[in-house]
Parts: structure tokens; C-alpha cells; sequence
């Protein structure tokens, strides 16, 4: 492809954002059905209790009701899938317990759905549901994942005799033993990987359609992907594809968490059914608190074993994964990935990393923003950090020594991944450099003077992004000469549309303005992976290429016929078929309506399925501010080199860096899941649970060192999480370093509350008085 304007490598600013800000968006809320009627859910208050439902009669009775439904009503549906079942150790199946669309006799965590309301308007609906009579024999609950494996400890799930969901490693303790035996060092650590709320700005919505003629649904929801929605849908109404259409609007936010299939979207399509009109639901805040899937929410041990030189020999790894009380749709494989990625960008001669995923009587648990991934690099910079302080190492010393180097790739790590490229050491460096490493001494004294502490971290991160299911779709001229993208993956603001359009006008030599991308809608494309584990723009836009490429092809054939001039002859060039080296050309406009111009030779097909995971990598450099009375943490400086192998557009792609290290900043300074004894979700409006702010996070200075990626054929590594694997350990480590400078504190956990941090500052001030 020839250097070009608007193509890739290129600046171009949003081409959605004007219809954004100018209130031209249309979420799902938004979507206004004639006659449709409203939805709610009626769920538990306690975390584990068995239940009746009284006499429905008068309820059914209430102004407007049209339907009450119980678990009884729905016995005919399937339960939600869990698509991602783990085995044991021992080759046997996880415990799968069911997942009913509607709780059958017994609540197993705090908003578990016990029935569905419809009536004419939401407070109608929601009245109605709030009059149902439910009786409650509470039982006892487990909430905390540290007791959740205790003799006496409550089962969420009796029938398996233990509240293990699955046990399983990779490596072998054998294997380790002996480099632990022979270790001049042994560093230990324990750390609390906290539970998140996803809290995208739009909260879920979902409306029910059905036709009776047809016998076939339309799902309208807010989701990360219409395909995969329509395959689960499938399974638990029991009809065929055919019979499901799912359409995505505009989206804000998604986060992981909107790409799950949820219990309403099957309920508000047998309520259609039944009352024989649209159904519409959207979830208020608490709702999203308690019905949606939570993410994190591990608690880990990591030990490494080192040479006399610093070198690491072994690494063992122990999770504790908490799934909540029900499977979620990939729940299960989420601490697998991290276990799979508990090496980072080290060489590390021997793993041993066990898995133990538990059942608590909580919300259900998934990926979240870098899903497992982030998880790893947090205990293992963490790690890496504690065993520098051990040796007395620098910092950045230690993981010179450890960095897998550019000579040995392609790498093969003890957890089964393949490293194709990397250069560690020099992106570290790079950011080391760009952050005034060197230059420290001087701002923590001139906080000293403030009467603040000052500290400094970073940490270096792999990733692993776009593999598995490949992306087809295609690329259309249109009668009016502007051309369309139909693509499978689905944006949540991302920048999808300029993404795409950018790849079209470097191929079809047109402005970004005239290419128009279709997505989330299962009846204009038949296939799609969505959007998730950073995949849309490695995968999506190496397919949008190759449709490109196959319909220059296709209007060169076409163009030759009005030209008179064979097809190896012509050239793209302003937006037209041209004869080489003439002024001899026909536009996009009259070859789309030329007679012989059919449907099939306007459109170009393309597809890709990645060979393999591509490696994004790099080093966050963070440097925190504390106010030793209140404890408070202010981010101050904070600098990024990433490796993102190639850039399609440095705009978005540091918009997406940004947002996923305001996220990493959340975790680890702010945001805190808190259930009581009985199971109450203590934190379930933003009254209790802090996000950051923007005045949480400082000016960011990023930058990119890339080296191409070897398993895409443009090149390009997945970007959409890698800021938020790389932010939460490069805040906590500066944070470990600014207490341990001033008091001595060698640890402390997520989230870095002002709480927290005042409370450990206190505790170190009396045993240091003592």
C-alpha cells in the first residue's frame, strides 16, 4: 500500500465523534418500539436463602401487569451456558452446576433473579415486582474467598461436597523442587487481586421483539459482539439460528462485561412471545451492581527462586480464583489465562502454577479489562519488585538480568505461550529515560519540603491479544460511490469506524469520510467473533484489508470493460479505476452503476484467522504523592512506552492506552468490592464504590516502541487492555516505594485507600516509636 493521507499510520481524528457529542448517538435506551411494553426483575435480597413465592393472583391483578413469570413459567428454557468449562487436574469435568434463567427454590448471592414482571409502563412493572410476596429461610453464606475452602465453610453447591469449581496447574511441582532446593534466595509474596465493577457509562438495555408469522425473535441489546449472543440464545430457547435475530446499537462502554450472554436477554424474548409485543428493560445503577458480572477478585501467592546473581531459577504460583455462585460465560478459563501468562517477559527455567477456582455465594465473576492477564502482571511485577529489595538490586537492574532477550525469539515459555518478538529491556529503558528515572532524588525532596512522601515504580508487562476465532466479512462499493465495511466485531467506543475507514482509504484511495462501517446486526452478516482480548483492530483490520484488496481486484475486472483495457493494466488512484500512466479513468460512482456493475462483483470478501496470539509489551513508569496525615495518593507523573508492533492511528491508540490506565489507577487507588458476612453487597452504588475521576490521573506521556508482530500480516498486536495490565502493579510498586522510603512499608494491598494507607502508616509509626 502506497503512503497515503488518511491511511494507516495516520492521525485522523474520529470520524464518529461530531454525531457523539452532538447528541446523534442511539444506545439501546434510545430505541423506541411502537406499543412496547417494560420489564422488571424482581431479586433476592440475601446472599443464600431457600424461598416461596406466594399466591401470584392479585399481583397479576395490578394496574397494567401483563405477565408474571417464575421459575415455574420457564422450566421449558435452558439454563445460561458457560461456554468456557475448565477440567481438573485429573482430566475430570469441572463441577457445572445450572444456571437457571430464573432461580428455582433457592438464591445463591444477592440479586439473584427470582421473577420477571411486564406491564405497561417501568414503575408499573417495577410496583408489581415489589408486591410479590417471597418467604425467606436464610441459610449461611460464604462471601470470603480466603474462608471459602475452610472444613466448615458453607457450599454454594452441596452436591459437589466442596466449594472447588476445578483444580488444576501448569508445570509441576516437581519440576520446580529442586531449583527451589539449590536457590540462594527464596522471595515470597501474598497479594489480594480486589473485585471490580465494570461500570461502563451505559448501563445494560435489552428489547424483546416476535414475530408470530415467522416464529422468529429480535434481541436489541448493548453487547461486544450479536454473534455470540445469538449462539447462546439459541441453546436456551432451543430454536435454530435462523430463528434469533441480535441487534447492537451504539454502546457505551463494554469492558468484557457486555460481551456475556445474561439471563434477561432469553426472559424478555419468551415475555414477547407471550404478551404478543415489544418488551423493553434497562438497568438502573444497582442493578449493573448486582446482576452483572463482577471481575478480578483473586487471592494469590507467588514464590521465586534466584541465584546468588539475581537470576531467576523458578517461579511457583498458587490462585485462588473466586467465581461467585454461578458460572459465568468464560468465568472458569479467566485465572487459567493468567496462569498461562505467570511468567511475563522473564526467562524463568521453571514454572509451577496451580489454579483453584472457587464457588462463593457472590455475583458471578468474568473477564474484565485484560481478563486474566492484567492479574499476572500484577503479582509478578509485585514479585519482581520484592525480590530487587531482597538482593538489594536496582530496581531496574533485576529485570535486565531476567528479560527474555530479541536473540532468543521466538520464545517458547514454560506456560505453553510463543513470544515472536520483543525488546524488553530497550522499552523499559526507553520509559526509564522518558520518566526522569535518574532525575527522582530531586522531586522527592521538594515533596519532602511539602511534608509529603514521594515514590516511584514501574513495571514491565506482556500480554497476550487476537487469537483463536478469525474475523470474515466484507468490503461493498455502494451506488453513490462511497464504500462499506461489514465487520463481526462490535465497537464500544473504541473508534471502530475510523479505524476501518482508515484501512479502506489507504487501499481504495478515498477520504475516510466516505467509508461507512456496519456492524452488530446477525441478519446483514452471518459471522462475527466480536469485541474482546484486544481483538477487533489485529484481526478485524487485517479482514477489512483482504476484502479491499479483493474488490480492487473485482472493479479493476469491471473497469477494464468500460475502459478497453486489460485489468493489469489499471491502477487505483483519487478515488477511481485510472489506466496507468493516463489521464484515462472511471470513478467508483459510474462503475457502481454500470449494467454490468451485480451485487457480487461490488462486494469483496475477505478473512482472517489469527495463526497464533500476537505480544503487545511494555513499561509503565508511575510516580505517586502521598499526604502522610490523610494518607491520601496522588498520581502525579506517569509515563508509557509501549510495543504495539505496528500503528494504525496513534490518536485512538493512546486514547486506548489512557483509558485502560485510568481504570489500572481505579483498581489500585480507589475502587473497593465489599460484601458483609451475610453477603450484602456493602458497595453497590457510587455513594460506597469510588472510580477514578479525571482529577485522579495526571497528563500521561506515552510513547510507542514497536516491533512488528510475526503472526499478523500487518503487523499490529492487540492494544485495547494493555493499559490497564500495566498500570495497577506500576502504582502499587511506587506506592510500596514511597512508604517503604519513608516508614519501612514493604507491602500493602489493593486498592491503596486513604484508609489503608493511613492505617499502615500509623501501625509502622508505633513500631517504629517501640
Amino acid at each position: 500500500m502506497k503512503p497515503q493521507k488518511f491511511g494507516m499510520g495516520q492521525p485522523v481524528r474520529r470520524l464518529e465523534d461530531a454525531r457523539f457529542v452532538s447528541g446523534g448517538g442511539r444506545y439501546t435506551a434510545d430505541v423506541m418500539k411502537d406499543g412496547a411494553l417494560a420489564a422488571s426483575f424482581l431479586r433476592s435480597p440475601h446472599a443464600h436463602a431457600r424461598f416461596t413465592i406466594g399466591d401470584l393472583t392479585d399481583v397479576r391483578a395490578m394496574p397494567g401487569v401483563r405477565l408474571v413469570l417464575t421459575s415455574e413459567d420457564v422450566a421449558h428454557l435452558g439454563g445460561v451456558p458457560c461456554l468456557a468449562p475448565m477440567p481438573n487436574a485429573d482430566g475430570k469435568e469441572m463441577a457445572l452446576p445450572d444456571y437457571p434463567v430464573l432461580a428455582k427454590g433457592e438464591v445463591r448471592h444477592v440479586g439473584d433473579a427470582l421473577a420477571m414482571v411486564v406491564a405497561d409502563t417501568e414503575a408499573q412493572a417495577r410496583e408489581a415486582a415489589e408486591a410479590i410476596a417471597v418467604t425467606y429461610d436464610a441459610l449461611p453464606a460464604i462471601v470470603d474467598l480466603d474462608r471459602a475452602l475452610d472444613h466448615d465453610a458453607p457450599l454454594v453447591w452441596p452436591e459437589f461436597n466442596s466449594n472447588i469449581a476445578y483444580e488444576n496447574a501448569i508445570g509441576s511441582a516437581d519440576s520446580v523442587a529442586p531449583l527451589f532446593a539449590k536457590a540462594a534466595h527464596v522471595v515470597s509474596l501474598d497479594v489480594v487481586n480486589n473485585r471490580l465493577v465494570a461500570n461502563f457509562m451505559e448501563p445494560r438495555a435489552a428489547i424483546g421483539e416476535y414475530d408470530a408469522g415467522s416464529g422468529a425473535y429480535t434481541l436489541t441489546t448493548s453487547s461486544q459482539g450479536v454473534h455470540g449472543l445469538q449462539g447462546a440464545l439459541t441453546g436456551i430457547l432451543k430454536i435454530g439460528a435462523d430463528k434469533i435475530r441480535v441487534v447492537t446499537p451504539d454502546v457505551g462502554g463494554g469492558f468484557g462485561t457486555k460481551a456475556f450472554i445474561y439471563r434477561e436477554y432469553p426472559l424478555l424474548l419468551e415475555a414477547t412471545k407471550r404478551v404478543g409485543k415489544p418488551v423493553r428493560w434497562v438497568a438502573d445503577r444497582s442493578e449493573h451492581f448486582l446482576g452483572d458480572a463482577h471481575g478480578r477478585d483473586n487471592l494469590t501467592r507467588a514464590e521465586m527462586a534466584l541465584d546468588a546473581s539475581g537470576k531467576f531459577l523458578a517461579l511457583r504460583v498458587d490462585i485462588r480464583a473466586n467465581l461467585g455462585a454461578y458460572l459465568s460465560q468464560f468465568g472458569p478459563y479467566i485465572p487459567w489465562l493468567a496462569a498461562t501468562m505467570a511468567t511475563g517477559p522473564y526467562h524463568i527455567e521453571a514454572v509451577h502454577a496451580r489454579v483453584r477456582a472457587i464457588y462463593t455465594h457472590t455475583i458471578p465473576v468474568d473477564a474484565y479489562r485484560g481478563a486474566g492477564r492484567p492479574e499476572a502482571a500484577y503479582l509478578l511485577e509485585r514479585l519482581v519488585d520484592q525480590c530487587a529489595r531482597a538482593l538489594n538490586l536496582p530496581r531496574e537492574e533485576i529485570r535486565a538480568r531476567n528479560f527474555v532477550r530479541p536473540d532468543e525469539m521466538p520464545y517458547k515459555t514454560h506456560t505453553e505461550r510463543t513470544y515472536d518478538v520483543g525488546e524488553f529491556e530497550a522499552a523499559m529503558r526507553q520509559a526509564l529515560q522518558s520518566a526522569g528515572y535518574r532525575d527522582f532524588a530531586g522531586r522527592e525532596a521538594m515533596s519532602r519540603a511539602m511534608g509529603k512522601i514521594r515514590g516511584i515504580g514501574f513495571a514491565s508487562y506482556i500480554e497476550c491479544t487476537a487469537w483463536g476465532e478469525g474475523e470474515k466479512g466484507f468490503v461493498s462499493l455502494e451506488q453513490d460511490g462511497t464504500l462499506s465495511v461489514l465487520v463481526g466485531t462490535q465497537s464500544n467506543g473504541q473508534g471502530h469506524a475510523t479505524a476501518y475507514a482508515q484501512i479502506v482509504a489507504q487501499h481504495l484511495d478515498v477520504a475516510p469520510e466516505r467509508v461507512r462501517v456496519v456492524q452488530g446486526d446477525t441478519a446483514v452478516l452471518a459471522s462475527g467473533g466480536g469485541t474482546g482480548g484486544s481483538r477487533s483492530i489485529p484481526v478485524g483490520a487485517v479482514m477489512v484489508s483482504r476484502a479491499s484488496e479483493k474488490l480492487i481486484e473485482q472493479l479493476k475486472e469491471l473497469a477494464s470493460e468500460k475502459l478497453e483495457t486489460a485489468a493489469a493494466d489499471l491502477e487505483v488512484a483519487d478515488g477511481a479505476i485510472r489506466v496507468a500512466g493516463t489521464d484515462r479513468a472511471i470513478s467508483y460512482e459510474e462503475l457502481a452503476r454500470a449494467p454490468t456493475a451485480s451485487p457480487e462483483r461490488l462486494k469483496g470478501g475477505g478473512e482472517f484467522v489469527p495463526p497464533d496470539a500476537t505480544y503487545p509489551n511494555g513499561t509503565h513508569v508511575c510516580e505517586v504523592e502521598i499526604d502522610p496525615d490523610s494518607g491520601e495518593v496522588a498520581v502525579v507523573r506517569y509515563t508509557v512506552c509501549d510495543d504495539f508492533g505496528v500503528t494504525l492511528n496513534p490518536l485512538l491508540l493512546e486514547g486506548q492506552v489512557h483509558g485502560g490506565v485510568a481504570q489500572g489507577i481505579g483498581q489500585a487507588l480507589h475502587e473497593r468490592t465489599m460484601f458483609s458476612p451475610e453477603g450484602q453487597l456493602v458497595t453497590a452504588t457510587f455513594m460506597d464504590y469510588a472510580i477514578p475521576r479525571a482529577a485522579d490521573c495526571p497528563s500521561f506521556s506515552f510513547q510507542t516502541r514497536n516491533v512488528p508482530s510475526t503472526t499478523n500480516p500487518l503487523g499490529l498486536k492487540g492494544a485495547g487492555e494493555a493499559g490497564s495490565i500495566g498500570a495497577a502493579p506500576a502504582v502499587m510498586n511506587a506506592v510500596v516505594d514511597a512508604l517503604r522510603r519513608a516508614y519501612g512499608i514493604a507491602h500493602i494491598d489493593m486498592p491503596a485507600t486513604p484508609a489503608r494507607v493511613r492505617a499502615m502508616i500509623d501501625l509502622a509509626q508505633r513500631r517504629n516509636a517501640a
